[in-house]
C-alpha cells in the first residue's frame, strides 16, 4: 500500500509539472497560433505543442493548457506571450552554406551577371530577402557570396539584404552573428572561415565588413500589408518555410512575395520543396543540382 501511496504521489506531482493537452485544447490552441501566424499544425503534432508551451505554461506559474489558452485567446499577434510562444513552436534549423548547390547557381548564374547588367546601366542595387532568416547563416552566406563577387566594389553598391523571422530570439542571434561550430556544418571554406570570422576559443564571431551588409527585423508572414511593403526584390530566399502553412496561406504568401520581386528576380526554396499545385505564377529554372522560380 505504501508503494501504491507512493506512486499515486509521483504520478500527481507529474501531473502538476507537465500539464497535458487533449484534442479538443488542441485544436483551439492550433486554430489560435494559425490566425495569428498562418502557422499550421496537423494532430501528429499535439505532442510538440504540449511539450514546448508545457514548459511556458509552467513558467507562468499556471497549471493546465485551459488556463493558458484563455489567458492568449484575446492577445494580439504582436503581445509579448506571442512571441514566447512563436520562440517555442518554430525550429530554427540553419547553417552556413546550406544547399550548396543551390547558392552556386545563386551566385554564379544568377547574382555575376546581375551585376554585370547593373554595372553596365549604372544602377547598382543589389536586394535580396531571407524570409526566414532564423539566427542569420542564410542572409550572412548570401552577404559573403556578394562580397566575394564585388570585391572592393562593394563600397559603390547599393547592398540591401534583409532577413526577417517571427522569433524574437532567433533576430538576437542574427545581429549578435556569434556562432559555434554547429554553424558550420555546410560547404564553408576554411579560407572563407578564416577570412570572415574571428575565432575566439570555441566560437566564431563575423567580421563587422560583412555583419554590416545585414539587417534583420521582425515580420510576420500573416501579416499581408507589412510584406507589400517590401519593393524592389531581386531575390527572395524562403527556404524551409511553406511547410509551417497550410494551402490557402502559402496561396497567400506566395502572391504577395510575388508582388514584391522585381519582374525577371528569382525565388528559392528549400532543396526538397516545390510550388507544383500552389502556384503557377513562376517559371521554373534548372540548374546543376538545383533550381529556382523566376518573375517573368
Amino acid at each position: 500500500m505504501g508503494n501504491n501511496a507512493g506512486h499515486l504521489t509521483m504520478t500527481a506531482i507529474a501531473t502538476v509539472l507537465s500539464p497535458t493537452l487533449d484534442v479538443d485544447q488542441f485544436r483551439e490552441l492550433r486554430d489560435i497560433i494559425y490566425e495569428k501566424s498562418g502557422i499550421f499544425y496537423t494532430e501528429n503534432k499535439i505532442y510538440l505543442l504540449e511539450n514546448r508551451l508545457g514548459r511556458r505554461i509552467k513558467d507562468l506559474g499556471m497549471n493546465s493548457f485551459k488556463e493558458y489558452i484563455s489567458h492568449i485567446r484575446s492577445q494580439d499577434g504582436r503581445s509579448e506571450e506571442f512571441h514566447q510562444i512563436y520562440n517555442a513552436v518554430t525550429i530554427n534549423e540553419t547553417f552556413f552554406f546550406r544547399y550548396q548547390a543551390q547558392l552556386d547557381a545563386f551566385k554564379n548564374k544568377l547574382l555575376v551577371p546581375l551585376i554585370k547588367d547593373r554595372q553596365a546601366s549604372g544602377k547598382k542595387r543589389i536586394s535580396v530577402w531571407s524570409a526566414a532568416s532564423s539566427s542569420g547563416e542564410e542572409l550572412y552566406t548570401i552577404a559573403i557570396m556578394v562580397h566575394e563577387v564585388l570585391g572592393t566594389q562593394i563600397k559603390e553598391w547599393d547592398i540591401r539584404l534583409l532577413g526577417t523571422d517571427i522569433s524574437h530570439r532567433a533576430l538576437k542571434l542574427a545581429n549578435e552573428a556569434v556562432y559555434t561550430k554547429n554553424s558550420f556544418r555546410g560547404a564553408m571554406r576554411d579560407q572563407q572561415k578564416q577570412q570572415y570570422f574571428d575565432e575566439d576559443g570555441l566560437i566564431f564571431k563575423l567580421k563587422t565588413e560583412i555583419k554590416d551588409l545585414a539587417q534583420f527585423r521582425y515580420l510576420n508572414l500573416n501579416d499581408d500589408a507589412e510584406l507589400r511593403k517590401l519593393r524592389g526584390l531581386d531575390f527572395i530566399f524562403c527556404r524551409n518555410v511553406l511547410i509551417y502553412f497550410d494551402e490557402e496561406m502559402k496561396k497567400r504568401v506566395l502572391r504577395s512575395m510575388y508582388g514584391v520581386l522585381n519582374h525577371g528576380g528569382y525565388f528559392f526554396l528549400g532543396e526538397a520543396e516545390s510550388l507544383h499545385g500552389i502556384s503557377s505564377s513562376f517559371t521554373v529554372e534548372h540548374f546543376s543540382g538545383a533550381f529556382a522560380y523566376k518573375k517573368e
